[in-house]
């Protein structure tokens, strides 16, 4: 098994355990931009002295960040603050599991950006594979008491927060792809860190000037929640930095293709830790984006 893949599925892990927590924080007084917050606010100074550190450790020093690292790491950084609201948004109006399959829209979405953004190159069957996830999103994208007409059941809140999330993370993978590789210098994980690093930096910096401004208690409440926070930061840098040396290793759809095995690990959340239960309807779409992500790792 390649080792990005192998990176992919720890990313996965963490971030499933991150979005775990980061529903716990809306049940304690946290709107969704603010338990966005906390995930870079805790995790931005670690993810500094680990790159630091390793910088110094093997001697490649201070990284020459060109112009050309600045629109891919800016745009990379805003869309995924943006699509990480949306899903904690959408946690309040459907189930953890299958909020975290809407967000996996992303697998598509990147790689229609990593074509457009990159150039990134796929074959009919992997678009294929990638259009049945499709199919599995509009079975989910029904609410579960199913009332009204068609496209009242498909077209609505949730399904806005979910497209939402899946096209700005589409945008960010991309982003941190490009940002990492117009680094240039440096191994693998020198260029991730480095351009996670950056990113959080800003992500912090920005997310904090916005809640005082716009929703001033949640910071003090982000800070006061510092137990269940703190493990939202530690586990956000963990997943981030998997996520950033995987799309620093190959192409954003292919990476985001395997991290879907999130999907299994939510429900196994979803069901033990909050007790939830999973129609039949929605059952059946989380099979077709199950047969997707097969199908999408058989051809790799």
């Amino acid at each position: 098994m390649e080792t990005w893949i192998l990176i992919t599925i720890g990313a996965a892990s963490a971030q499933t355990i991150r979005f775990m927590l980061q529903k716990r924080l809306t049940g304690m007084a946290l709107s969704a931009a603010g338990a966005t917050f906390a995930r870079f606010v805790y995790s931005a100074p670690l993810v500094a002295v680990i790159a630091i550190t390793y910088a110094t450790a093997t001697n490649q020093g201070m990284p020459q960040i060109p112009m050309a690292f600045w629109p891919y790491a800016l745009a990379g950084g805003m869309s995924q603050i943006l699509a990480t609201m949306c899903v904690v948004a959408l946690f309040s109006h459907r189930n953890f599991a299958v909020g975290i399959t809407f967000k996996k829209t992303e697998v598509l979405l990147s790689a229609l950006f990593g074509f457009i953004i990159l150039g990134d190159q796929f074959t009919a069957l992997t678009i294929t594979a990638m259009l049945l996830g499709l199919v599995g999103v509009v079975l989910l994208s029904d609410p579960p008491d199913a009332l009204g007409l068609w496209h009242q059941r498909i077209f609505n809140r949730a399904t806005a927060l979910g497209l939402g999330a899946g096209i700005l993370f589409g945008i960010s993978g991309n982003g941190y792809r490009g940002a990492s590789l117009a680094l240039g210098d440096g191994d693998v994980f020198y260029r991730a860190i480095v351009t996670l690093a950056v990113v959080t930096a800003f992500q912090t910096l920005a997310m904090a000037v916005w809640l005082v401004l716009r929703q001033r208690g949640q910071v003090r409440r982000v800070l006061a929640a510092w137990r269940v926070a703190g493990l939202v930061g530690i586990f956000s840098m963990i997943g981030s930095i998997c996520w950033f040396t995987a799309f620093t290793l190959q192409n954003a759809a292919y990476v985001n293709a395997v991290g879907q095995i999130e999907l299994l690990f939510s429900l196994i959340i979803g069901a033990f830790v909050f007790g939830e239960k999973i129609s039949a309807r929605e059952w059946q779409g989380l099979a077709l984006l199950t047969a997707s992500i097969v199908m999408l790792v058989s051809l790799l």
